[in-house]
């Protein structure tokens, strides 16, 4: 006997109509998590927006007892470092610890992708132009380009649209899973730290997330030694800082863009692959081989 029970009905959730936002986009993503799948109205009516179970980024109201998640009206509190919270972080406040898991993953995922995506919308910038008309590329500008042009057709508008909430869902579907993983990457390599031999090179079982855990624990780490599939080995130096390209120690400058036998002769390792010309990764055909080059580049005067 099959059961004639009707499937609940998506829930309803109310956004503004017109051009559409990385706030917005992802904060329906996030709700998607917590709620399946919604059927989103683009209005700014507001009988209509009434008659939604959420509204999200419109409504000038925040009150997620009774589904409103709006930051235009103000007096919606601010990140310990300042970053003001837009419609996605107020959704990510309420709901990001169950969606995760735990405080500490939401936390991380906020740190990564949600501040960053509150920050413009709110009017805070969050880096200066070192090369003039250059800025970075941000998922508010992908989510942005999925707009139609000024002069496309105005019936494009709901399907880019709701091409944007599926890419921002994906996006934040990986966001997560990435930051569970490196939650648990975290417990292997503080285990891999307390097994080092030498306090300056740390050696991994696997590839794994490890910048994290160094940058904060282990300060004395100059080099990381970790497999790859293919079998080689790979040597990369710990980074100076958490942004920015400055190594604690950077492998030697007579290595710099060396490949196969010149830097098998430079250094007299044999299985010696390839050292980047900038100096923060080397690639030997072995973990003694790797392991060789680290303990060169340790007593390396350059």
């Amino acid at each position: 006997m099959t059961s004639s029970a009707e499937p609940d009905a998506p829930l309803r959730v109310g956004t503004h109509s017109g051009s559409f936002h990385a706030d917005e986009v992802f904060a329906l993503a996030a709700l998607r998590l917590v709620h399946g799948p919604l059927e989103i109205v683009r209005t700014r009516d507001r009988d209509v927006l009434d008659g939604c179970a959420l509204r999200v980024d419109v409504g000038r109201r925040h009150d997620p007892a009774s589904g409103d998640f709006d930051h235009h009206q103000g007096g919606v509190g601010e990140r310990p470092n300042g970053i003001r919270y837009a419609s996605f972080g107020l959704v990510w406040r309420e709901h990001g610890a169950a969606i995760c898991g735990g405080d500490a993953i939401a936390a991380a995922v906020d740190a990564h992708i949600v501040s960053a995506i509150d920050a413009p919308d709110n009017g805070q910038e969050l880096f200066d132009l070192r090369i003039d008309d250059v800025a970075p590329y941000t998922v508010s500008g992908a989510i942005a380009a999925l707009n139609p042009a000024w002069d496309e057709p105005e019936e494009d508008e709901r399907p880019a649209f709701d091409a944007a909430v599926d890419l921002a869902s994906t996006v934040l579907r990986r966001e997560i899973a990435r930051a569970q993983a490196r939650e648990r990457a975290t417990v292997l390599v503080r285990e891999a730290l307390d097994r080092r031999d030498d306090p300056r090179i740390l050696e991994l079982e696997q590839g794994m997330p490890w910048r994290d855990a160094v940058l904060s624990d282990a300060p004395d780490v100059l080099y990381v030694l970790a497999p790859r599939s293919s079998g080689e080995w790979t040597l990369q130096c710990a980074p100076a800082a958490a942004h920015g390209f400055a190594n604690r120690r950077s492998l030697p400058e007579a290595w710099s863009g060396l490949e196969g036998e010149d830097l098998q002769r430079a250094t007299g390792v044999t299985d010696a692959v390839f050292c980047h010309v900038a100096r923060f990764l080397a690639v030997a055909g072995s973990r003694e081989g790797a392991l060789a080059l680290a303990r060169l580049a340790l007593v390396d005067e350059a």
